[in-house]
């Protein structure tokens, strides 16, 4: 290889946005792909259910693809494998454990399980992928098995953190393994690709054993039902509250597909110590005393299919809200999903149940860094170039400002843009060109069939309704024979607006009169007179926008 070539670094997920991580390292013929998560979708993204990075880059230059790492199992960095692996079926997987189980999982659901390459990488371990040497480097976060990467590169050594923060009194005993960020420090590092996520947030983030402790606190004493919803990947979590009921002689019931996966691998490879017999199916909690049981739900962020979502809005089969149940919301919102963890909490409040759910109560530990944690890892680490990821601009800003504060020269930290490359040589670092980069819907079993204009589409019915108009032509001269109709669907309520109505039906005759004086006689032209003058019509009368289709039977 040329000693001229650099390290390129280009975001496809994860700037500018929390969620939808995908990194791309690449140098010479070889690229390496880190975390291939999704992103949760905006309100005004009606019907999507996630969100997927652009990987036209990859699949174009999917020969030179030598392998995707994963840092740990957050649907945010391995969301996306299902649909990633279907266009780069051949390419090897690495992580460690619990994510690949929770990846395996995912492409089971997919029907492709059989035929992607997972290899199992342990914290301490290392693997070569092309021309990169990689080693797992153990990290902190609210799952287990996360890790950060050291990535050797022909140009230096970059530190890529994932999500992490430094947790002293972590559940399953094992702190983030500073000692080997301080030994990468003193050799040197040439760049810190760090997550930026909790930079606004002065001190240190919450170790997990303070929660664990509020925890009891509303378990003791407390002679109803307790329901507790989190992430479903918190397995840290999900042990405390089993430890928990286990001590005050609960049962603990499990609803929500995903948390029952999550329960189940994380057994299976020994990161949950469930007692035998605490786990009670769902369906046998209506025999059990109220104070004898914990239910554990997902829906911490008010999704819709959600168990809890279901609960509150009675919708649930096995598991319905009643007067002096307990609700224990143990998550952070995520930007965007603050309105319907709300409804759902309103729901739950109605139905005559407590709530549980301000961050007085200490009952989350956000598994992100704080200021302190982050100047920290700078100190350690000492590198020549930062570069900011893993969140909102205000994020990357604050993040790359408190770098400089840390001693790194400013014209060596760069904040970069979804699909702009970064280029590194040993000396110096720079913006380059862009790839392909954006966002890909997912909209069912469809991926990437619903863009910009059908999003457009149903925002406009969303916000003002529609209207079908159908008139009948006579195939011999072109004369109306019948018509026109008009249907409304989201505009006006038929049977009260007679007057409007009939407006709406002069207004389609005056254009039909209009064509035929021209002598216009192509549908087309016919429609889009019909289209344009009625929505003028309507906007002038209403001050609302309707979608308007106009149809044109031959008869």
């Amino acid at each position: 290889m040329s000693q001229k070539e650099k390290l390129k670094i280009v975001a496809l997920g994860g700037l500018n946005e929390i969620g939808k991580n995908m990194y791309v390292y690449e140098y010479g013929q070889d690229i390496m792909v880190v975390d291939c998560g999704i992103g949760f979708p905006d309100d005004d993204m009606y019907g999507i259910d996630s969100v997927i990075p652009d990987i036209s880059y990859l699949v174009k230059n999917k020969n030179r693809v030598r392998g995707i790492v994963l840092t740990h199992g957050h649907e945010d960095h391995i969301g996306a494998m299902p649909f990633v692996m279907d266009e780069l079926m051949q390419v090897p997987v690495y992580a460690a454990p619990l994510t690949n189980a929770l990846v395996t999982i995912k492409l089971t659901e997919h029907g492709t399980a059989d035929k992607v390459k997972l290899n199992t990488v342990k914290a301490g371990e290392s693997v070569k992928i092309g021309c990169f040497n990689v080693e797992f480097v153990h990290v902190n976060h609210s799952i287990p098995d996360s890790v950060a990467l050291a990535i050797k590169t022909p140009v230096g050594v970059v530190i890529h953190t994932g999500d992490y923060k430094i947790d002293t009194t972590p559940i399953d005993g094992g702190m983030i393994d500073l000692a080997r960020f301080g030994e990468l420090g003193k050799r040197g590092v040439l760049a810190l690709v760090s997550d930026s996520t909790n930079v606004e947030n002065q001190g240190y983030s919450l170790s997990e054993s303070v929660v664990a402790a509020n925890f009891e606190n509303q378990f003791k004493d407390f002679h109803e039902r307790i329901i507790v919803t989190t992430f479903a990947s918190n397995v840290h979590r999900l042990q405390q509250v089993i430890n928990c009921a286990r001590k005050y002689g609960r049962k603990v019931a499990v609803t929500g597909r995903s948390m029952e996966n999550v329960l189940r691998v994380a057994t299976e490879l020994g990161y949950m110590d469930i007692p035998q017999g605490i786990l009670v199916d769902i369906n046998q909690i209506k025999g059990l005393p109220k104070d004898k049981i914990v239910i554990i739900s997902t829906g911490s962020q008010g999704e819709t299919m959600s168990a809890l979502h279901r609960i509150a809005f009675s919708e649930h089969k096995q598991v319905e809200i009643m007067p002096g149940d307990k609700i224990i919301i143990s998550a952070s919102a995520i930007p965007g999903n603050e309105n319907s963890i709300t409804e759902v909490i309103n729901e739950l409040f109605r139905k005559g149940a407590s709530v549980v759910y301000e961050r007085s109560a200490l009952l989350h530990a956000s598994g992100h860094a704080c200021r302190e944690e982050l100047k920290l890892m700078l100190a350690l680490i000492k590198p020549k170039f930062f570069i900011p990821v893993h969140g909102e601009y205000r994020h990357l800003k604050i993040h790359a400002d408190l770098a400089k504060t840390m001693g790194v020269p400013p014209k060596n930290v760069v904040i970069a843009d979804l699909g702009r490359v970064i280029e590194l040589s040993s000396r110096s670092i720079k913006l380059g060109g862009v790839v392909p980069s954006g966002k890909i819907f997912v909209d069912g079993t469809g991926v990437g069939d619903v863009g910009s204009v059908v999003l457009r589409d149903r925002k406009h019915l969303a916000q003002d309704g529609m209207l079908v108009v159908v008139i009948s032509l006579s195939s011999y001269d072109g004369s109306l024979v019948s018509g026109p109709d008009i249907i409304t669907r989201g505009f006006v309520y038929v049977k009260e607006a007679d007057e409007l109505m009939q407006e709406m039906k002069n207004v389609v005759l005056d254009s039909i009169e209009y064509c035929k004086n021209r002598r216009i006689k192509d549908w087309s032209s016919i429609k889009t007179a019909m289209k344009t003058r009625l929505s003028d019509y309507l906007y002038k009368k209403t001050k609302r926008s309707p979608m308007v289709l106009p149809v044109i039977m031959e008869v």
